[in-house]
């Protein structure tokens, strides 16, 4: 009988524990009980015809090869116009931006080109989950800083994010429009991040890929923008929530050249390069961005008041969403102080799935914010929205 020696494969340390995510319990249980799925942001609306003729002429006309490793240059053309026309900022498409399979694989690739083991990177809680994992990945530890319930919607506490920082802090990782608050980051607000990065030499990452999802009044602002920010800044953002195309991944990443260079570095052995029939498309569609995104943000704003007002009906207490694709809502009226518990009765009760925000929270806070979406056809809001009210009752 032959027999085997050693030790049995054991996965390494920086994948351990990184088991099966809430939004997997979540998806099979609006499967198994039919419910209507509001957890994943997932959007479920139309996408530009224009931009998916140009992408079916690319394919059958042959562009399924490998595209150069930063991209086609008629994308960071674009990309590089799209920046200097709505922020004023200029960035040199050859140089200072590079095209990634998705913002996904920017933020990865720019925390495994900036941090060292031991690093620490501060973003603010609640946040993407994908974060915490590229820290760790990367041998670095993210540190969040509790963004405050203030009134219906969510604020900066500056002087946690001071306290935040230490001598191990490399990077400030900014997501603003922020998932999964809506939250927009004021200017004022964005001032006192500045302060704060450049008081420490920090690198700032920012994840901006709902740019063109802002409802309130004043458009979204860069922190590069801001006086000083440019040159420690790295800018991600993406086509996936911009045009309803997120199985599609296609990002970017603007910024001075050695900071784009250090996440080429990376991110050439990650892909490589990928999407070349949705590059060359996404190129001419970038160029008339602005009226596509009124019309998307009209749509997403009209949803988005049906949820809120569903959820009120409800008996929950609805945060305002100034972005993004999603409300958050207080559970405790419907006398649920857990908000995971809440999430896991509520398919049985009447049928709706939503995500506990304490999914996305690395530090300590409030347990009893659920995350629901709108990024969905009008009929299944009105569904969820109807099914919703049973909670009332």
């Amino acid at each position: 009988m032959d027999t085997v020696s050693g030790t049995a494969p054991r996965p390494a340390a920086r994948v351990r524990g990184m088991a099966t995510s809430i939004f997997t319990e979540m998806t099979e249980l609006a499967r198994a009980t039919g419910a209507v799925n509001l957890g994943q942001g997932v959007p479920e609306l139309a996408s530009p015809p224009a931009l998916l003729r140009d992408v079916a002429d690319a394919v059958l006309a042959g562009h399924n090869q490998y595209p150069p490793a930063v991209g086609l240059p008629a994308l960071r053309e674009a990309v590089a116009a799209h920046q200097r026309r709505l922020y004023g900022l200029a960035y040199d498409p050859a140089a200072e931006v590079l095209v990634t399979t998705g913002a996904t694989e920017a933020l990865a690739a720019a925390l495994l080109a900036l941090c060292d083991p031991g690093d620490e990177v501060v973003a603010f809680d609640p946040c993407y989950d994908a974060y915490a994992a590229d820290a760790r990945l990367a041998g670095a530890t993210l540190v969040g800083v509790p963004l405050v319930p203030d009134g219906d919607g969510f604020a900066l506490d500056a002087d946690a994010l001071r306290a935040a920082v230490t001598p191990r802090t490399r990077v400030l990782l900014l997501n603003t429009p922020h998932n999964p608050t809506g939250k927009v980051f004021t200017r004022a607000e964005l001032a006192a991040v500045a302060e704060v990065s450049a008081e420490h030499g920090l690198t700032v990452v920012t994840d901006e890929v709902y740019e063109h999802l802002v409802y309130a009044d004043e458009p979204h602002l860069p922190i590069a923008a801001l006086p000083g920010m440019r040159q420690r800044t790295l800018v991600v953002s993406s086509a996936g929530k911009t045009f309803n195309t997120t199985g599609w991944k296609v990002g970017w990443v603007c910024g001075p050249a050695p900071l784009v260079t250090a996440v080429n570095a990376a991110k050439q052995f990650l892909t490589y390069a990928s999407g070349t029939p949705y590059q060359a498309a996404l190129a001419r569609a970038l160029d008339g961005v602005e009226q596509w995104a009124a019309g998307l943000r009209a749509e997403l704003r009209a949803n988005r008041d049906v949820l809120t007002e569903g959820l009120r009906a409800a008996g929950l207490r609805p945060f305002r969403a100034d972005a993004g694709y999603f409300v958050q809502a207080d559970v405790r009226p419907a006398g649920y102080h857990d908000g995971t518990a809440f999430c896991r009765d509520l398919p049985g009760r009447v049928g709706v799935v939503a995500i506990p925000t304490a999914a996305f929270r690395t530090a300590q806070g409030p347990d009893w914010l659920v995350r629901f979406s709108f990024c969905k056809r009008p009929e299944a809001l009105a569904d969820a929205v109807e099914r919703l009210a049973r909670l009332a009752g």
